[in-house]
């Protein structure tokens, strides 16, 4: 059983539950769970996820079933905090792949980097090897652009298994990675983080939006403006759509 230490206390919000604590608690318990290579996996809900997991009731309960599910997009943040009274700290995947890359290279923990292209990972083990010459790499590897069911997930899990991760970083874009990790639960014995767009980040290969933009909430917008073509709907769209979600419940609060 695993100490309390390692258990994320949650708050449900708009059909999630989502992982209380500091930056450095989420971090810990990450790391905690890699070193005894504890099977489990950590979700970072953003408001794409939110409205994926309102949509579709199974995938709500992968993102429920987590070890933990960050509070990774600002609308996410300040829901718990507007609705929930929650002064919770943002755990955004963009700033926990640099965090547990620098942790585990200090503490002898075996990476492996599942999903993305294979140049982008290059380009992470190139970064890597420069800033975090003592990391070790357990292994990486870019799957063929396959649905979830035709994936030979009985084969990775091996490959995994045999590298000896402690933690596995995994980039396959939301709902499919989440939805990968669960499949994976109790066959990979690690902690597996749904890191999507941050593979891209931390390879130079995208950029971020200034910290201001961060903190105003307006992120989305930055991105938006980089790639309308691929984004406004998941952005203009979405977004609104999370915006009902949080209206709804602020009247389910109020009136109940």
């Amino acid at each position: 059983m695993r100490s309390v230490a390692e258990r994320s206390t949650k708050q449900r919000s708009i059909g999630l539950d989502i992982s209380l604590g500091t930056f450095q608690e989420h971090l810990d318990r990450i790391l905690t769970l890699g070193e005894t290579h504890t099977s489990s996996y950590v979700c970072c809900v953003n408001a794409h996820m939110t409205v994926e997991a309102h949509r579709d009731p199974r995938f709500a309960a992968v993102v429920n079933g987590a070890d933990m599910a960050t509070a990774d997009g600002m609308p996410v943040l300040y829901t718990l905090r507007w609705l929930h009274g929650q002064r919770q700290e943002r755990v955004a995947g963009n700033d926990l792949m640099p965090a547990v890359l620098q942790a585990s290279a200090e503490r002898g923990l075996r990476i492996f980097l599942y999903g993305g292209r294979q140049e982008v990972l290059d380009k992470i083990r190139v970064r890597v090897e420069k800033e975090l010459p003592g990391m070790q790499f357990a292994g990486c590897y870019a799957p063929p652009f396959l649905p979830l069911e035709e994936m030979d997930l009985v084969r990775d899990a091996a490959m995994i298994e045999a590298s000896g991760a402690h933690i596995v970083l995994v980039s396959l874009g939301c709902p499919k990675q989440e939805r990968w990790m669960a499949a994976m639960s109790g066959r990979v014995h690690g902690v597996m983080l749904g890191l999507g767009g941050a593979f891209l980040l931390y390879a130079g290969v995208d950029t971020r939006a200034p910290r201001w933009m961060r903190d105003l909430s307006l992120e989305w917008a930055y991105r938006l403006a980089l790639e309308p073509g691929r984004l406004w709907k998941r952005y203009l769209v979405t977004n609104s759509l999370f915006l009902g979600l949080m209206f709804r419940e602020a009247a389910r609060k109020l009136f109940a």
